[in-house]
């Protein structure tokens, strides 16, 4: 996916159009002053004009058209280019003050993605940067990203690069932008993830499109992602508008236990929480009101509360105990393994050989 139309031409020289004029009037051996008198505006203004220091206004071209047969749209566009690249230099002077901001971004994981370009002119790139976020200037993207992307790193045991979290999450963003979905609707959600956890039993390639395509004729679009350096994600969950909702996930953790647990965590947010709030996930949450909850909804709709409870009395768990349980609640033995680790029921050493290591056609 492309996100920068890098064959897009925008030129960085300026042209005004007194140079243009000037040229014209050597060309035909036509004096200022004539022209001047022929135009009906002053000597002053004709000169200033040429030496690029009043502008051609929509009223003055049409009577530089009369006068030279040059089209009026010509001068119009001549004096909008012009005005234009002028105020993109001033623009791209001021990013001299936030080079370093582009320091602290994935370039080269952005570059792959077609977001920055292959220069290495960090004022360019800021440029570069602030179209991919949407935002006009660097206070804009503290607003909608770089705050987001600090309380949440704040509130972890570790330390995700502010940056790349707001960089893959405005990836995903523009991933999700351009897919169609049905209006959210909650209780066909519900229900499709009934469906949806029948799927924990195959492989990647049985249930990755019709997974994507359930969940966004519920209104919820679910993409898993690579991750970018010092992204410590499992997942991240945001409505896009009031009907739309996204679901990213990073497959950082790449078992089917923490692929589904993750899944079912996010699903979880979309179910319970706010729709104005931004929920980005790692594999442990454990202490926040609202992460805890997501994490009890994936936890006992994966695996039935009373179930699990009347399984884990045995208190020794052999591999085939384990096999047996899973398959008689129709669900992959590694989640149980997974869960029984969590739970720190089994060392985290043991069994592992049933989980199974997915591989997906990321973005």
């Amino acid at each position: 996916m492309a996100i920068i139309k890098k064959n897009q031409f925008e030129p960085d020289y300026a042209v005004h159009p007194g140079e243009i004029l000037n040229e014209i009037l050597e060309a035909r051996g036509i004096r200022e002053k004539d022209f001047a008198k022929r135009c009906g505006i002053s000597f002053k203004t004709i000169s200033q004009i040429i030496n690029s220091k009043a502008p051609v206004t929509p009223e003055t071209s049409i009577q530089f058209e009369r006068v030279l047969g040059v089209s009026a749209d010509i001068w119009n566009k001549l004096d909008s280019q012009y005005k234009l690249i002028v105020a993109r230099r001033k623009k791209l002077k001021e990013l001299e003050n936030i080079k370093e901001w582009v320091n602290n971004f994935p370039k080269e994981e952005l570059r792959k993605k077609g977001i920055l370009s292959n220069s290495r002119d960090k004022t360019l790139l800021a440029d570069e940067l602030l179209k991919f976020f949407g935002v006009a200037n660097l206070d804009a993207w503290n607003t909608f990203y770089g705050k987001p992307a600090v309380a949440f790193r704040k509130s972890k045991s570790f330390e995700s690069s502010t940056e790349s979290v707001a960089a893959w999450l405005r990836y995903a963003e523009l991933i999700a932008e351009e897919i169609d979905t049905s209006d959210y609707n909650k209780h066909k959600f519900l229900n499709t993830l009934k469906k949806i956890r029948n799927f924990t039993t195959k492989e990647p390639a049985y249930f990755e499109s019709k997974m994507k395509e359930m969940c966004q004729e519920c209104g919820v679009i679910f993409l898993v992602l690579s991750s970018f350096p010092k992204l410590y994600l499992s997942g991240a969950t945001k409505w896009l508008t009031n009907r739309k909702a996204l679901i990213a996930l990073t497959l950082r953790y790449k078992s089917d236990d923490q692929f589904w647990f993750s899944f079912f965590h996010e699903a979880g947010h979309i179910l319970l929480h706010e729709k104005t709030r931004i929920f980005l996930d790692t594999l442990h949450t454990d202490g926040d009101m609202l992460e805890d909850e997501a994490n009890e909804f994936a936890r006992d709709f994966l695996v039935p509360v009373d179930k699990y409870q009347n399984f884990i009395k045995r208190e020794i768990f052999y591999k085939q105990d384990i096999i047996d349980f899973a398959k008689s609640i129709n669900i992959a033995p590694g989640i149980i393994v997974g869960l029984l680790q969590h739970e720190e029921l089994i060392k985290y050493n043991w069994h592992n050989d049933l989980k199974r290591r997915y591989k997906f056609v990321v973005n």
